[in-house]
């Protein structure tokens, strides 16, 4: 039984590694900014659910790979960070990222991931759940505005959820997380366990033989 990963994110697919699971990933290509805009106003927990699903969704009408040939589960996911009531996504540019990283230094925010599992088992849509994760996250108060510059100059930030990450160079920055850490990757292991039980799977059949 295999795992199809929709997402390209290199932070899923080692978090499904390490845990014994190598997944197919296809990209899943939803325009996120139209769904999210479409189904407006959204809470953070909503709008992570809803492209964790159309992730999960597009993979059925991906053109790499026929929809009659894919048995086992599908997983898709979403991530947003939120501050102060805003919710942020990917920064995408320098300046979106010095300015949040200006911001929540020596502060606290909370990271939502959403997670939508489709079991197609037998080459057919079985059903499909889904949950939201969240945890919290405590920014080192000492960052200075020469570290935060040069974390910027990796270009890591700009493309994760918050501007920053706790499995790579933006670790050192973080002094507390409160929740499932797996989650602010954007991958919560026990939650997706746990959504594989209820579509009656078994989560050790996902491991690599």
């Amino acid at each position: 039984m295999r795992l199809y990963l929709a997402s390209t994110s290199p932070a899923r697919l080692a978090t499904l590694r390490a845990v014994g699971i190598e997944p197919v990933t296809i990209a899943p290509g939803v325009d996120e900014e139209a769904a999210v805009a479409a189904a407006a106003p959204l809470t953070a927990p909503e709008m992570v659910q809803l492209l964790a699903r159309l992730k999960a969704e597009a993979v059925l009408g991906s053109a790499s790979l026929p929809a009659h040939e894919i048995d086992g589960f599908i997983l898709g996911g979403d991530s947003a960070f939120e501050l102060d009531g805003a919710v942020h996504g990917k920064p995408h540019r320098p300046e979106v990222a010095r300015e949040r990283w200006l911001r929540q230094r020596g502060r606290s925010g909370v990271l939502h991931s959403g997670h939508w599992l489709i079991d197609h088992r037998g080459g057919a849509v079985r059903g499909a759940v889904g949950r939201p994760a969240q945890a919290l996250v405590q920014f080192a108060q000492d960052i200075d505005e020469a570290e935060i510059d040069a974390y910027i100059a990796t270009g890591e930030p700009l493309k994760v959820a918050g501007a920053f990450t706790i499995d790579s160079k933006g670790a050192a920055f973080i002094d507390r997380i409160e929740g499932d850490p797996h989650a602010v990757v954007g991958l919560s292991v026990p939650l997706v366990r746990t959504l594989v039980h209820e579509l009656g799977g078994r989560w050790t059949e996902l491991w690599n033989r």
